[in-house]
């Protein structure tokens, strides 16, 4: 498979990539890698390249997005979506270089150190201009105290600053760990004498600062953006520079990149701007760049998605523990797919055993990637099947039960208007197992290519199959029978279901002899996958 290297990555990460036998690596740049996106399913990129829907359409063989760092708003997360396309990142993996950039744009407001420089180099000796003032003792807001935001405070302590931090979705017991008071986001903007943001771009974080925040502020603070430059609203932060309302401003980011010449904010007064270096050192590019290739590998060969941004999270450990029954439920949607009512208006899932206590997103994404992928073709995967059942406007409801059972099991059940179907199955020696249909206790390995039947429980059915298959050179792998305990209803015949296993698939012309015995109701081949 073709790998698509779309700007510069460490020579490590590169020979790590070329290691892997099944692997044709491409080594591009930004301007020249789209001639190459035909073939390739995986891309990785750093910040440079921009990963668009009409970039995406380009690529029809992409399977996985791998950005060698922690923002991912250089690719189209609704786009790649809706293809398909796992995206993946390395959150942590520049956080130590982000964090000690973040320290160095402080000390340099605090202590003038471009300006003592740019002074001292002209031939003057100006001490009495350049006095400075001490971290110690001054109150540091963090905005964001995920992996960047820890490291920040780590070093901070060390200064003696005071920290507070504003994260409406951390931990209370991180933050207490970490010895910070976590406060609502307008209180840090009153208190805190230096604000560094570490926040991911949203919606809601879209110039958060701004001209009303910034008059909430503390006059005369210090505001460090190493994160996103769209997180600030740069014509506010220039008129605040300009009238000393914020005594300075440490950006390594900003919207666009670079700025145009001539940009109002690059000649306002106290502005340290450096070029979006934050996480780039030697040691940093090394590691995210060996991280997103090893995620990449195992999610290419061995289907683990580590860090994935559009795809729900789940922790490698228990990813390895589910992963057979991400093909289970898979196979089992696609089954149920195949023998269940048209016009499906809703999927229940019901997970039973062990499985139902861990995290079953995937599961049923899986699930729903088997349902959806007959009428797709193939589009469906664990990546865009809830969105795709959302467009169908299609319910999908799920029931956990830890002791439903003696089995670890899963159940899906396509949900028409008059009518409804279910299949149960489990993993056995390790291969996904169908083990009933609407209740009739039925096992086959789901897998190769069967004919699923229904028929009513008479004498003859079995010895009418195995003419019907013989005369027409198809050879039997294996049959298996189940049957109803007790008929649907009051005076109806009890009914009896077979899977037939054969070598080669059956024709539409040899299911139609199957169909023409009077007790058989139902004929269609099954292609489960595998």
């Amino acid at each position: 498979m073709k790998i698509l290297v779309a700007e510069p990555m460490s020579p490590a990460a590169i020979e790590l990539l070329r290691r892997q036998p099944d692997f044709e690596v491409i080594e591009s740049n930004p301007k020249e890698y789209e001639q190459h996106l035909a073939d390739c399913e995986a891309l990785l990129v750093r910040s440079a390249v921009k990963v668009k829907a009409d970039t995406l359409a380009r690529a029809p063989k992409l399977r996985v997005i791998g950005r060698a760092g922690v923002g991912v708003d250089n690719v189209d997360l609704a786009a790649a979506t809706a293809a398909g396309v796992l995206v993946m990142n390395t959150p942590g993996g520049n956080a130590v270089s982000v964090a000690e950039h973040t320290l160095a744009l402080m000390l340099a407001l605090a202590r003038m150190i471009p300006e003592a420089n740019a002074s001292t180099r002209a031939g003057k000796w100006e001490k009495k201009k350049f006095l400075g003032n001490e971290l110690r003792g001054k109150t540091l807001g963090i905005v964001g105290l995920g992996s960047i935001g820890q490291e920040v405070v780590r070093r901070a302590r060390a200064f003696e600053m005071r920290i507070i931090a504003s994260d409406p979705y951390v931990n209370p017991v991180t933050a207490a760990d970490l010895g910070v008071e976590l406060v609502p986001f307008e209180r840090l903007a009153a208190e805190a004498d230096y604000i560094s943001l570490h926040v991911a771009l949203t919606p809601e974080t879209r110039n958060m600062i701004n001209a009303e925040t910034i008059a909430r502020m503390k006059p005369g603070v210090r505001i460090i953006n190493c994160a996103r430059g769209e997180l600030i609203d740069q014509d506010a932060l220039n008129e605040a520079l300009r009238s000393g309302r914020v005594a300075g401003a440490g950006l390594d980011v900003f919207s666009p990149e670079p700025l145009p010449e001539g940009h109002p904010l690059l000649s306002a007064p106290n502005l340290i701007a450096t070029p979006h270096i934050a996480g780039s050192t030697e040691e940093a590019q090394e590691i995210v760049g060996i991280r997103i290739v090893e995620q990449l590998v195992e999610y290419l060969l061995q289907g683990v998605a580590i860090n994935a941004v559009n795809m729900p999270a789940v922790a490698p450990e228990q990813y390895r523990a589910i992963s057979p029954y991400i093909e289970l439920a898979e196979r089992l949607g696609r089954f149920a797919a195949f023998i269940g009512p048209e016009n499906a208006q809703a999927v229940r899932l019901t997970y039973r055993g062990r499985i139902a206590e861990l995290n079953t997103n995937l599961l049923r994404n899986a699930a729903l990637a088997g349902v959806l992928s007959r009428s797709l073709a193939g589009r469906a995967n664990l990546v865009n099947a809830m969105q795709l059942a959302s467009q169908r406007n299609l319910a999908v409801t799920e029931a956990h039960q830890p002791r439903g059972g003696a089995t670890d099991s899963i159940q899906v059940e396509i949900i028409a208007p008059a009518a409804a179907t279910s299949v149960t199955g489990g993993v056995v020696m390790d291969k996904p197992r169908l083990l009933s249909i609407d209740g009739i206790p039925v096992e086959i390995t789901l897998a190769g290519h069967l004919i699923y039947m229904r028929n009513i429980d008479v004498p003859g059915v079995i010895g009418h199959v195995g003419s019907v298959l013989g005369r027409n050179q198809i050879n039997i792998a294996n049959f298996s029978l189940g049957r109803q305990e007790r008929p649907a209803a009051p005076g109806q015949p009890l009914e009896a279901v077979a899977l037939v296993e054969v070598d080669t698939p059956a024709s539409e012309p040899i299911l139609a002899e199957l169909r023409g015995h009077p007790a058989v109701r139902l004929a269609v081949t099954v292609e489960p996958g595998g």
